[in-house]
């Protein structure tokens, strides 16, 4: 049994890793800026990464410190971000914490083609390491289950519309994984030796377009595939204002992750499968499952 803190406890992972790892059977600490509403499993604790002094009591007496906290919604995330991940290293390294766990984005940095969301996601990841803690990165695509906003932007793209007008990053390869997948790869790096100062990507059994994810969407939901017209010409400015009018996902977030998605982002070292073997869920059964629990949730 680990001692073990999950920052971003009440996020689209971190409430799905709490539950995992307390069912793993280690004694887990939930921190969220308010404790007070917390009603998931582990234990509430106060902590916010933009205040330091917030972070020594979450951080004493852990062994791992999974990090999963992000700026994405604001202009200045990379900053805000940096910032953050540099407190959180420098506080879990005056508390002895033995190794940091942190979900970042996959993407060939050495190509020079990275977006700044995932140019600061890189970056983040070293400093999280500055201060010599071993740091465990597992770097992911699109995170496919309810309330991810990759997946809430398809569901709502496959819904609300009859036919897609879509811009050429939708022929971007991408490798998209499911949420179970990656909280079982999360649990499994705790403690573990190998894994310990290793950097890991993680991807589903397929590789798709973004345009496949979509229309394999709409065959789950719907029965059928949805007429596509691809445009030449559509900035990623104009693809957020689209996606702000067509989903609820917000200008700021839609505009950064747009940005991503004209970099091509697949697995091509599949290391992480000898430190945690899986049988990974299919891309068309992660969106049933999501799906589900969508249902569940209006249910």
């Amino acid at each position: 049994m680990a001692r073990i803190l999950v920052t971003g406890a009440t996020g689209f992972i971190g409430r799905r890793l709490v539950r995992a790892l307390v069912e793993a059977g280690h004694d887990v600490k939930a921190m969220t800026r308010h404790p007070e509403t917390y009603h998931g499993p582990g234990r509430p604790v106060r902590g916010d990464v933009a205040e330091r002094a917030s972070l020594t009591e979450p951080l004493e007496d852990v062994d791992v410190a999974y990090y999963l906290v992000h700026s994405l919604d604001n202009t200045d995330f990379e900053k805000r971000d940096a910032d953050a991940a540099r407190m959180f290293a420098k506080v879990a390294a005056t508390t002895g914490v033995g190794q940091i766990v942190y979900l970042g984005g996959l993407g060939n940095e050495h190509n020079g083609a990275l977006s700044a969301h995932l140019r600061s996601r890189r970056e983040v990841e070293g400093l999280l390491g500055s201060t010599g803690i071993p740091v465990t990165v597992l770097r992911a695509a699109i995170v496919v289950g309810k309330g991810g906003v990759s997946w809430e932007m398809t569901r709502q793209l496959v819904k609300k519309l009859p036919a897609m007008v879509v811009p050429k990053w939708v022929g971007t390869r991408t490798q998209p994984i499911g949420i179970d997948d990656v909280v079982s790869y999360l649990v499994g790096v705790a403690g573990h030796e190998k894994a310990l100062g290793q950097v890991y990507e993680i991807g589903g059994p397929e590789v798709l377009t973004y345009g496949e994810m979509l229309q394999q969407a709409a065959m789950v939901m719907n029965g059928r595939e949805l007429p596509v017209v691809q445009v030449p010409v559509l900035t990623p400015r104009l693809s957020s204002y689209w996606l702000a009018l067509v989903t609820d996902v917000d200008l700021t977030t839609g505009r950064n992750l747009i940005d991503s998605m004209g970099t091509e982002v697949v697995v091509t070292d599949d290391a992480i499968r000898d430190v945690v073997p899986l049988d990974l869920v299919p891309y068309q059964e992660s969106v049933r499952r999501a799906l589900e629990d969508d249902r569940q949730t209006e249910g």
